[in-house]
């Protein structure tokens, strides 16, 4: 837990007692007021780390924040990146007898369009996204950059053909094409690597709402450090009790005074997670808030069940929140299991060496057998074999009662429905060195090639955890195969809760794509692959 450093002036509580027009006649104030901004002016406590913030920024002297950061460093490495495809495309084919003859006219031409290029890619969008949303990666860029680079090819092609600047060597153009898609991704992947390090990357975030939602959105952002999010603590009318988790962030104040609060420590974003505040109070807020200048999210009243797919559209003005049926097409369902078959049979191919390699020093190192199988739960509710590398002691069934007590989730009132030991000493050595880096589960490709698994869907259960799968809408999860990754995997792998990664599974379900089936695959590398204490 974090260390808290108090600063002196009391906390400001009770109800709230100003109405919606003088709160935005105060956040008016707020927004005008010379002051500057200092965080001993305000009283609440805050931990240490948001006062390191606020001192290290205080002492620059700069007004910046994560839009200046990143926007400006993806500027930079989108040039760099198209400067780089441009020159290697000129080496390739040589300085001259390519796009256009006179190699200097070429370079200077490039140049001259760079402007544009960012012009481009501000439409697109490209610059924007990283102060809105917290979950905005690379990968999600690809797609708009590969309409800007194609776009950029097309119109240099027709400008040199149009004013007759061009001899165009289509090969030139092609390869062009190729390096600036893949370095331009690749650029921007370092630059936010490097945005991440800076101060100014971090957004100091208050939480409206300290109850169950609040507290929700909390831990959340606290179990994700990569999403550059700074807690500094709650505003609400009265103290909640709350988790030992996050009791190290504190209760600000009321809502009066978040216009004060929001000016003096410098914050960015403000999360707004009541759960029982009425629909005026909630509005009163939000249109107090857009005068000071900071990015506000809205956790809807049905967070649960809306998810990436969910549309935006209007009925004579009124705005209507769309939810997908919960269907998979059959031509959606075939280009799921055409991936499946072609990357977990190109998977087994590559690695057979490795799979080779790891089943033997299973068996060398511990008796029994190499492979584990178990029944799983699988879609439509028809059972399967699970295959994977054994990591256990030959007797670990027999030894599970004498390690029960040892049940991380049945702790301290915790979940007994899912068995997970921490330094379990049934795991061999050899055991331990491939969970950590979840070898242990590559052969479940064999799963997967077998039509049984797929390579992204929802957490296969074992029989007595799917047992406690008994609601209507939970049991939809089984609509779709059960993958070697998923969300679950992604977003905290071993530590979700039993209920958080049955919702995750259903939200996966219901806002299925092959893009996004894609994205959770090229996460999913890091995150296996990362050391960490692992335990299955």
């Amino acid at each position: 837990m974090r260390q808290r450093t108090h600063v002196e002036l009391p906390l400001v509580g009770g109800r709230r007692e100003v109405a919606g027009a003088e709160r935005a006649a105060a956040a008016e104030r707020a927004r005008r007021s010379p002051t500057p901004a200092r965080p001993d002016e305000l009283t609440p406590a805050v931990d240490a780390r948001t006062l390191e913030i606020l001192e290290r920024r205080r002492r620059s002297g700069r007004d910046r924040g994560r839009g200046w950061l990143v926007r400006r460093a993806l500027m930079v490495s989108d040039l760099a990146g198209l400067s780089i495809a441009f020159l290697l495309a000129q080496i390739v084919f040589g300085g001259t007898g390519g796009m256009i003859a006179d190699p200097g006219l070429q370079i200077f031409l490039f140049c001259l369009s760079l402007p544009g290029w960012v012009a481009v890619a501000k439409l697109y969008g490209l610059y924007e996204h990283d102060e809105e949303r917290t979950d905005h990666s690379t990968l999600d860029d690809v797609v708009p950059v590969f309409h800007l680079v194609t776009v950029g090819v097309w119109v240099f092609y027709a400008a040199g053909e149009l004013f007759g600047l061009a001899r165009v060597e289509i090969g030139k153009l092609v390869l062009f094409w190729l390096l600036a898609i893949g370095l331009v991704v690749c650029s921007r992947a370092v630059a936010r690597s490097v945005s991440r390090r800076s101060i100014y990357y971090l957004q100091n975030t208050v939480i409206v709402g300290a109850g169950e939602v609040g507290q929700l959105v909390a831990r959340k952002f606290l179990r994700h450090p990569e999403y550059g999010i700074n807690v500094v603590g709650f505003v609400d009318e009265a103290p909640k009790e709350r988790r030992e988790d996050i009791g190290h962030l504190t209760l600000l104040g009321s809502t009066e005074r978040l216009p004060a609060i929001v000016r003096l420590l410098d914050i960015e974003r403000v999360v707004i997670a009541f759960s029982n505040e009425s629909h005026n109070d909630t509005l009163d807020l939000v249109r107090s808030l857009k005068d000071l200048d900071v990015q506000v999210d809205i956790v809807p009243r049905l967070f649960e069940i809306v998810g990436p797919n969910v549309g935006m559209h209007t009925v004579g003005g009124l705005p209507l929140v769309g939810l997908p049926p919960l269907r998979l097409s059959r031509s959606s369902g075939l280009m799921k299991r055409a991936m499946d078959v072609a990357l977990s049979a190109a998977g087994l191919l590559v690695l057979t060496p490795l799979l080779a390699i790891l089943a033997l020093a299973v068996k060398l190192t511990s008796p029994g057998s190499v492979f584990f199988r178990q029944v799983r739960m699988g879609a439509g509710e028809q059972t399967f074999r699970i295959y994977k590398f054994r990591t256990m002691s030959a007797d670990a069934d027999e030894r599970k009662a004498e390690v029960a007590h040892l049940n991380k989730h049945a702790l301290d009132g915790g979940d007994p429905r899912m068995f997970k030991i921490p330094d379990d000493p049934r795991v061999t050595r050899v055991g331990r060195m491939l969970r950590q880096y979840s070898l242990d589960e590559l052969p479940q490709l064999i799963n997967v090639l077998k039509g049984e698994m797929s390579l992204v869907g929802p957490r296969p259960l074992i029989l007595a955890e799917d047992e406690y799968v008994n609601t209507a809408w939970a049991r939809k999860r089984l609509n779709l195969k059960p993958g070697m990754t998923g969300l679950w995997q992604v977003l905290g792998r071993h530590d979700i809760p039993f209920e958080e990664m049955i919702k995750l599974d259903y939200l996966y379900v219901t806002n299925w794509s092959l893009w996004g089936d894609l994205k959770l695959l090229l996460q999913t590398v890091p995150v296996a692959f990362r050391s960490s204490s692992v335990v299955h």
